[in-house]
């Protein structure tokens, strides 16, 4: 520990030796923490990169007295990779688009919105969770069978029948409409 200490000084001190230390003994660990977050290497080398410049920038922010330093050093790479990932989410739309959509386009949208919305109401209570964890949550497989604690087989049964519904409500609604226009012809 104190050996350890000592190393966190010096890094406090801006001594690029003990920085390359800190980095060998604690690189693995964080990368670890980074890539179970982005699941991407190339993501997960640049940020393990910027948070050892954190670390390096803001050493002299760590107290001893409130902490472990890895606890420390874990939380930056944690936070750095959380904020990596809701700026790059690709479902979230950071921008006002509205100005390329027409008036008639933005009603169809809602009215699909509707139809999606009330024919997943259709479904059984937890057909209607299993998708919406999945579809509008972004949980995985994986994450979702825990969060309705059932076992995962069983949790992809669910999604399998759900979509399986939702398909034959949309095929009938499809036939109805045909046969209306037909019909009104």
């Amino acid at each position: 520990m104190s050996d350890d200490k000592t190393l966190i000084l010096k890094l406090q001190n801006r001594d690029e030796t003990a920085f390359s230390l800190v980095y060998d003994k604690y690189s693995a660990a964080l990368y670890g923490v980074i890539i179970r977050l982005c699941k991407d290497e190339h993501d997960a080398k640049n940020l393990l990169q910027d948070t050892f410049m954190t670390i390096w920038d803001k050493a002299d922010g760590y107290d001893f007295d409130k902490g472990r330093f890895y606890t420390w050093a874990h939380r930056i790479a944690r936070n750095k990779t959380l904020n990596f990932l809701r700026k790059s989410d690709k479902l979230i739309q950071v921008e006002d688009l509205s100005v390329y959509k027409n008036r008639t386009e933005e009603v169809t949208d809602k009215l699909d919105d509707l139809k999606l919305k009330g024919t997943i109401k259709r479904l059984d209570a937890h057909h209607q969770r299993a998708i919406e964890l999945v579809y509008f949550n972004g949980l995985t497989h994986r994450e979702a069978h825990e969060e309705m604690n059932v076992p995962l087989g069983t949790f992809k049964s669910y999604i399998k029948q759900a979509l399986k519904q939702l398909q034959q409500s949309y095929i009938k609604i499809t036939v109805f409409i045909t046969i209306l226009i037909e019909v009104m012809r």
